[in-house]
């Protein structure tokens, strides 16, 4: 259904808090000729954490961003550093064993550890909290799954308790608590490591499009303007891998979008991070804003390009808060795209054994903080000839049987329906009968074209064919984006890519 927006007393525009009111450097596209030890493309959380890492060994490093930097998944984070990762220890322990369950936990906390020191050593002002990290659950259906994690947790000899009830203001039927997780702005915290890296000899590039890499022992990386750049290593730091060295990472991860709001609430908050073991997901921390205690609301979890809708997850998100704390006023909202691989374990170091100079992280599962900074240790260690304990348990050539091949079915299933049902789909609506503001898939001489009307009555039209593998995209409304529902790959309305696997944009349909 296609319906004017109702904004509902929420912004009229997508926008994270991080990025309010910081001064945020800015860099020129890649225009040189010069050679560097390691190209890293992808400037969030992973692609600057790594060139801290090597800058401080002596390389000589340039890191690139398509767009601008921090502005992708890491600037749409609710930003906790914790080990606790929904529910996950004990299915990681079913899957993988105790003793690799175990490195995946070390090695994210070494990744908080060296956060945590960072932050201390450097006086850095971003907000850095310890916290405890909670999951509750208010239905009787998952307090088995609970106990059952915290019994992986004592495995684990994680510090960590189980209780009845929680600091929220509503009951819920069980909980277990990480004691001595943090929270914290990362765009502050990013921020002094990439200057810390640029004093180091860090050369940083903004709007440069990577779209190849031309393999062999000197990797030549192709940038979309034709520009090469020759280097050692290359590191893909760009959430979806933008070179897939016969990997095929569309079959193996699948986008699903989340939501946030930042709020004033009427009720004080108690404390600690919190996420909801069942869904419709509800993650929970606070922020200090202008010197006034807000409420960060997350949730709302689905797959990427399937709702059009999404306005109405912001709308829950904000019901949610009324009901639980009262709501004053909402004053940011954003969403991001996250990756999630076949066995939930992130896909981070080499791509492949054919490929010992080409390194991937992706599939982060909606904790980026910790897994972006496990990535660059890691990756960073594999460069410098260091030990690294957890490289075969993250490789990105593994296939797990259990549960990969289930997963592999359903996903690659699933792409094939939405492949099918989008270009059967009957297109019954004209232009001329959008609202101001308003997208959607319309008629236009016989043809399928997304429309969108933008607040000044302006038509602006794309082909709806994602340029990816084929499938359709679909009209999101709360981004005012066209989304894939197969892979994930997101246009602006102008047809720019705004997430991968997609490297080239929608076309333009000129309306007469």
């Amino acid at each position: 259904m296609n319906e004017k927006i109702d904004y509902n007393g929420l912004p009229k525009h997508s926008k994270p808090i991080w990025r309010s009111g910081l001064n945020i450097p800015t860099f020129d596209p890649f225009n040189d000729d010069e050679e560097f030890d390691a190209v890293i493309v992808g400037a969030g959380i992973t692609g600057i954490s790594t060139a801290y890492f090597l800058t401080q060994a002596g390389m000589k490093v340039a890191l690139i961003e398509a767009n601008k930097i921090i502005n992708g998944t890491t600037g749409h984070t609710t930003a906790k550093v914790t080990a606790q990762h929904d529910l996950i220890y004990d299915e990681l322990i079913q899957h993988f064993g105790l003793e690799k369950t175990k490195i995946f936990y070390h090695s994210t906390k070494n990744a908080m550890d060296f956060i945590k020191k960072y932050t201390s050593d450097n006086q850095i002002e971003c907000n850095y909290e310890t916290q405890d990290a909670t999951i509750y659950t208010t239905s009787d259906d998952y307090v088995r799954n609970l106990e059952n994690e915290l019994k992986a947790y004592e495995k684990l000899e994680i510090d960590s308790f189980g209780a009845v009830k929680t600091l929220l203001p509503f009951d819920t039927k069980y909980s277990i608590t990480m004691r001595d997780q943090a929270q914290f702005h990362p765009l502050k915290y990013l921020i002094h490591l990439l200057k810390a890296s640029i004093e180091n000899g860090l050369k940083v590039y903004e709007e440069t499009v990577v779209i190849d890499v031309e393999t062999g022992n000197t990797p030549v990386v192709v940038t979309q303007s034709g520009r090469k750049i020759k280097c050692k290593h290359v590191v893909s730091a760009s959430h979806f891998p933008f070179y897939d060295g016969n990997q095929f990472f569309f079959t193996k991860l699948h986008a699903d979008r989340s939501y946030a709001l930042a709020a004033k609430v009427k009720t004080a908050y108690p404390g600690g991070m919190y996420i909801s073991a069942e869904n419709p997901k509800r993650s929970l921390r606070s922020f200090r804003y202008n010197n006034e205690e807000l409420v960060l609301i997350g949730g709302e979890s689905h797959k990427t390009g399937v709702e059009t809708r999404t306005m109405s997850f912001y709308e829950n998100l904000k019901l949610f808060g009324e009901e639980t704390f009262g709501i004053e006023d909402v004053l940011f909202r954003w969403s991001t795209q996250d990756l999630i691989t076949l066995d939930k374990m992130p896909y981070i170091g080499r791509l492949s054994s054919k490929h010992q100079n080409i390194y991937v992280a992706t599939g982060f599962r909606k904790w980026g903080m910790t897994s972006g900074t496990v990535s660059a240790q890691l990756i960073s260690n594999l460069i410098l000839g260091k030990e690294a304990v957890d490289a075969d348990v993250f490789t990105p050539s593994r296939f797990q049987a259990d549960p990969s091949i289930k997963h592999f079915l359903m996903q690659n299933l699933d792409v094939a329906k939405h492949l099918i049902e989008g270009k059967l789909e009957p297109v019954s609506r004209k232009i001329e009968e959008l609202y101001n503001d308003e997208g959607s898939v319309v008629t236009l001489d016989g043809k399928r074209v997304g429309a969108y009307k933008d607040v000044n009555g302006k038509v602006h039209c794309v082909d709806t064919t994602c340029t990816h593998l084929g499938c359709e995209v679909e009209w999101n409304n709360g981004e005012k984006s066209w989304d894939c529902p197969c892979h994930g790959s997101r246009f602006s309305i102008y047809g720019e890519v705004l997430e991968g696997p997609a490297d080239q944009p929608l076309k333009q349909v000129f309306v007469q």
